[in-house]
């Protein structure tokens, strides 16, 4: 976009579709009379002959790009890669021989489907919205999607003093390289005119102190006056400084799309500002068109503008944002309403960017609707996928994930086979599904990282797998390293039971964060009501899931129970849940063995500890974390774990805690009772009057105990 300047003394760019041929200053072939003769350099910039000089077979079609990996060694055939191949039938002896790919969009490893959608966004100029947990490659993808971007004629945009208005600076756009030879050339022909202004000066004051020697005779006159001269032609001068533009965006070394990252960017920094002049008047004042700055949203230009987490901008910003994106321009302006920058605005700057947000689920939430509308309008959303399956190709790329951090970190040895089957068998285990690996790879990246910190510190030539497992204990969460806290402190006062029977204690099962185990004990006992009617009183910080689940653990009890409870209360407590409570509904079983062994006055073992969700029917649905949970009661000393049958192909325990632990899955509350109660008559008949109400009677011998090794254990 061009504006006219035709009543400044400003040399005159030409219009945009004329300047790809040598430019004079004023925008003609040769100097206009009264002009500087002086003219630019005419070539363009290295930087710019590299970009448009480049033959277009050099650089592969977006449909041509790929994951495909490239190995210096043999890959198996198909037919002969078992499960048990962790490499995915690779032949390799360490990272060093897999090759790493140049272009960004071939290093994602997994995101099938965001990585297409990028690809195609890329082409077509829209916008994407990416959805999903942190360290899944949101980031990545967006800075893929700035070199995949089809090839533009980038601009460098420049800003004018206007003689008219000073508050409304004009605003020029130009060719990228074009920039740079402009403002040398205003400030070669300014320094051209201050010289000759100079050299006037000088005689002047010359002239006036020798008359007020010679014919005057008074030395004091003649200094005032030359002092006056030389203020004056000082002020002057500034008026033509003013007159050099400011270079507001510099594209001369962009070789690619510009991507920005926008993420936490206050206003100022995403849509621009104008800095504050404390001198506003008395000749000493800033022009104004010196202080504009550019925002994030006028450098990505004909580029890729980044914001993650886009929720967290603030509702102005947003509409302000959804503006540029429908307007293709806007002005910039200074933020704070108090500063002298608010007094300026400057003609609209070109905002032709793509926009790629991201966040979490909540990021929906607390975003604008409008700004959502005019992405998903003008683009795609795109849902992040946690894990991906596990196949030979994957496990492949995987290998050449850990070649990727290694070569991008600089600093660390190779991994060698068995360090590489490791933190792959390290994937399985973070993806907590079977036949699935985790997409959470900024933090599998921080164990490569991690583990090679430490072969490093060795001086070993290569990282082992020793490296590794060393590494996973290192690399622990905090609430990994609080969990094993909390286990060590119960143990100190006694407060972890994990032997004999006890009435309505049950040691229940947790997940604190995404990767840690914990046990938390659950107790039940029975009161008389004082006149209310029977309720069920539950404490220990639960949120609103684990409140509704156990009311509908309330409901088994009152089906099955002979008693009557109408007159009685009935007390959970959750021990020990600290400020962060309970939430989510995996303690449901727990609750329920609580209270049934409290009602019937019937020990439960404590050497057994449990987890799983519960339907009002008796039912043990599947829960999240199964494998945190078994380790946490392994490390807490129980020998025993029920767990639900559904989540039985989702166990992939360290070997450490393989012999540790039986693994006891169930489908039905009736078979958590014959497990956990302790055996006697009464024991035998409440389990078999439950499996009488629910229906779903199962002969105690169909109840397995197995242990750990299957599926394989990580």
């Amino acid at each position: 976009m061009s504006n006219d300047t035709d009543d400044t003394d400003v040399p005159e760019e030409r219009p945009e579709e004329e300047q790809d041929s040598p430019f004079t200053l004023d925008g003609s072939d040769a100097p206009e009379e009264g002009e500087s003769g002086e003219q630019p350099p005419s070539d363009p910039s290295t930087a710019e002959r590299r970009v448009r000089d480049q033959p277009e077979e050099d650089a592969p079609a977006i449909d041509d790009l790929g994951s495909e990996v490239e190995f210096d060694a043999e890959i198996a055939e198909e037919e002969e890669i078992g499960k048990d191949d962790l490499l995915g039938g690779l032949r390799i002896g360490s990272t060093a021989e897999i090759e790493v790919p140049n272009r960004l969009v071939d290093q994602v490893i997994g995101q099938e489907h965001a990585r297409d959608v990028v690809m195609k966004a890329a082409k077509q100029r829209r916008h994407v919205m990416m959805i999903g947990s942190p360290g899944t490659g949101k980031s990545m993808l967006a800075k893929a999607m700035a070199e995949l971007l089809p090839k533009e004629e980038l601009q460098d945009v420049l800003v004018y003093h206007n003689p008219d208005d000073g508050n409304e600076p004009k605003v020029r756009t130009v060719p990228s390289g074009k920039g740079d030879q402009i403002v040398d050339a205003h400030k070669e022909e300014a320094q051209k005119r201050n010289q000759m202004r100079s050299f006037l000066m000088w005689i002047i004051i010359a002239v006036v102190v020798g008359y007020a020697l010679l014919a005057m005779q008074n030395i004091l006159l003649g200094i005032i006056a030359a002092a006056v001269i030389y203020v004056a032609f000082r002020y002057a001068s500034r008026g033509s400084d003013a007159m050099i533009p400011n270079l507001l965006v510099n594209n001369a070394d962009t070789q690619t799309a510009p991507f920005e990252d926008a993420t936490g960017s206050h206003a100022g920094a995403l849509l621009g500002d104008v800095r504050h002049d404390p001198f506003q008047s008395g000749g000493m004042e800033t022009p104004s068109h010196d202080r504009v700055e550019a925002g994030a949203i006028h450098k990505s230009n004909k580029g890729v503008l980044f914001i993650d987490e886009i929720n967290t901008l603030d509702v102005r910003s947003q509409q302000h944002l959804m503006t540029a994106i429908q307007e293709g321009e806007f002005g910039i302006t200074g933020q704070s309403e108090r500063s002298s920058g608010a007094m300026v605005q400057t003609e609209p700057v070109p905002t032709d960017f793509v926009m790629v947000a991201a966040g979490n689920m909540d990021a929906l939430e607390n975003m604008h609707p409008a700004l959502r509308n005019r992405i998903r309008g003008y683009g795609y959303e795109v849902y992040m996928d946690d894990t991906i399956r596990d196949t030979p190709e994957m496990r492949r790329k995987y290998a050449r994930f850990i070649a990727q951090e290694v070569e991008n970190d600089g600093r660390l040895p190779h991994f060698d086979e068995e360090a590489i089957e490791e933190v792959i068998l390290e994937a399985r285990r973070r993806a907590g599904r079977k036949d699935h690996l985790t997409l959470k790879l900024r933090s599998l990246g921080g164990l490569v990282r991690v583990a090679g910190d430490i072969a490093r510190a060795d001086d070993a030539a290569s990282t082992t797998r020793d490296h590794v497992l060393e590494a996973k204990g290192r690399s622990r969460s905090i609430e990994q390293q609080l969990a094993d806290d909390y286990i060590e402190r119960r143990k100190d006062y006694e407060l972890q039971v994990a032997e004999g029977y006890q009435v309505g204690r049950v040691n229940g099962l947790a997940v604190m964060g995404d990767d840690s185990g914990i046990m938390l004990p659950v107790m039940a006992e029975i009161t008389p009501s004082q006149g209310m009617g029977g309720q069920v009183i539950a404490t220990g910080q639960l949120k609103e899931m684990a409140k509704e689940s156990v009311q509908n653990v309330s409901a088994i009890i009152k089906k099955f129970t002979d008693e009557q409870i109408a007159d009685k209360d009935i007390h959970i407590q959750f021990i020990q849940t600290g400020q962060q409570g309970v939430d989510g509904d995996s303690a449901s079983i727990t609750v329920a063995t609580a209270v049934i062994s409290a009602l019937e006055d019937v020990g439960v073992d404590q050497s057994l500890a449990m987890t799983g969700s519960l339907s009002v029917r008796g039912d043990v649905l599947p829960v999240g974390g199964v494998t945190h949970k078994i380790e946490a009661a392994a490390k807490a000393g129980c020998t025993r774990v029920i767990i639900p049958e559904a989540n039985e192909q989702d166990v992939m325990i360290e070997d450490e805690y393989e012999e540790m632990v039986d693994i006891i899955p169930v489908s039905h509350i009736s078979e958590v009772l014959e497990v956990a109660l302790e055996g006697n008559a009464d024991k035998s008949s409440l389990v078999a009057r439950l499996k009488n109400i629910t229906g779903s009677a199962l002969d105690s011998s169909e109840v397995t105990t197995t242990g750990g090794s299957e599926p394989a254990p990580q």
